[in-house]
């Protein structure tokens, strides 16, 4: 029974070693489509949907070689949402055309898992999932009017809650601010050629962006980011 014991155990240890020595590391980036649900639902509406981009550094762990994979990360991303009233393009005095722009940025750590289907020698298609954490580091409010006498813009800096999950009791709560503190869950489908990837995420926060909404019997007000990135993993397999 012990000499079982041992061989299963050397065994386990040989794979898992097996499994780590294929680690690898790499760079991966693309472009964001951001939004913020507006209803109860957790709806969003396509006109306020945002342009931006990601970029990071991640992680392939193998949890059995070629098949299933642990992918933690670290990027900086946008977010945030748009909001449009008029036609830019038919500006009179009684319709003006203005717009607000709200583009958070953070830096996020997601933790996926991601299974594995060979396709070739060194090509797999795959398909992941997992939680994300984000912590809000910069961004901007910008404001448009565009009337027959001219543009007026404006421009200020995104002011932060300093709200984390082990402090709910800011004094400094406010609606024109956002929570600093974000996380979620996203699931991602892609190609990997060669070590080259491919792949397309969807980001679903699971927090209130704005401070001092704490109400959890609805999804308004909620990131929601569509990605598509490109990536290079260093190493063998």
């Amino acid at each position: 029974m012990k000499k079982k014991f041992l061989l299963l155990s050397f065994a386990a240890l040989s794979i898992s070693f097996a499994a780590m020595s294929q680690a690898r590391v790499g760079v991966k980036g693309g472009w964001n489509l951001s939004n913020i649900t507006t209803d109860n639902a957790g709806n969003t509406k396509d006109s306020r949907a945002l342009s931006g981009f990601n970029v990071g550094v991640i992680a392939d762990l193998p949890l059995v070689p070629k098949i299933l994979s642990f992918q933690p990360g670290v990027f900086y991303t946008t977010k945030g949402t748009k909001l449009e009233v008029g036609d830019r393009d038919k500006v009179t005095v009684t319709n003006p055309y203005s717009k607000f722009t709200s583009n958070p940025s953070y830096i996020e750590v997601p933790l996926n898992f991601v299974a594995k289907l060979p396709i070739g020698q060194n090509s797999s298609l795959f398909a992941g999932a997992g939680p994300y954490v984000a912590f809000g580091v910069a961004g901007k409010n910008k404001y448009e009017l565009v009337t027959p006498v001219g543009t007026t813009s404006s421009s200020s800096s995104i002011k932060w809650d300093d709200d984390t999950p082990f402090n709910n009791g800011d004094p400094n709560q406010g609606y024109d601010k956002f929570k600093r503190f974000d996380w979620g869950g996203n699931v991602q489908i892609g190609a990997e050629l060669n070590n080259f990837l491919i792949s397309a995420q969807y980001g679903i926060g699971f927090a209130k962006v704005r401070s001092g909404q704490d109400n959890s019997t609805d999804d308004k007000s909620k990131n929601r980011v569509f990605s598509v990135s490109v990536g290079y993993l260093f190493g063998g397999k």
